[in-house]
């Protein structure tokens, strides 16, 4: 699928529609990313904040990541279900949760992040880019 893509969360209180392709689609290791995901790493498809329209009202938690940059996590006060990460440094841009897409984004990810702080069960696909702690920012091929 190609853009525009559509998203909602698991109550439907929040939704979004993105108009442009994703810069990026990771997969996060660092631990504040485990402890939303549950254990394992969050997958994030990074947009930019300009292609996104967002309906509905969001809560949000923020703190210093191990970036030195301060992380806002934005989710649904409702169902609790994450929507998207924030970093100080890049404010134009979002890392959209691919649970919050709607079925058959066909998204996947091309890269594992922060790899230095997965727990050691994980399984990290060699086929995927690898950085032990932050990749760099993506930017748009236009």
């Amino acid at each position: 699928m190609t853009a525009p893509y559509t998203a909602r969360c698991a109550c439907g209180s929040v939704s979004a529609t993105i108009r442009g392709e994703p810069l990026a689609i990771r997969l996060c290791w660092c631990r504040q990313c485990q402890q939303i995901a549950a254990g394992g790493p969050t997958t994030n498809a990074v947009f930019q904040v300009a292609d996104i329209d967002l309906v509905g009202r969001l809560s949000t938690h923020s703190f210093p990541a191990a970036s030195g940059n301060t992380l806002t996590q934005h989710f649904c006060p409702s169902c609790g279900a994450p929507v998207y990460g924030q970093s100080s440094a890049r404010m134009h841009l979002a890392s959209i949760r691919l649970g919050f897409l709607d079925v058959g984004h066909g998204l996947k990810p091309d890269t594992s992040i922060w790899t230095e702080e997965a727990p050691d069960w994980a399984v990290i696909d060699p086929a995927l880019a690898r950085f032990d702690r932050q990749a760099p920012p993506p930017v748009r091929q236009d």
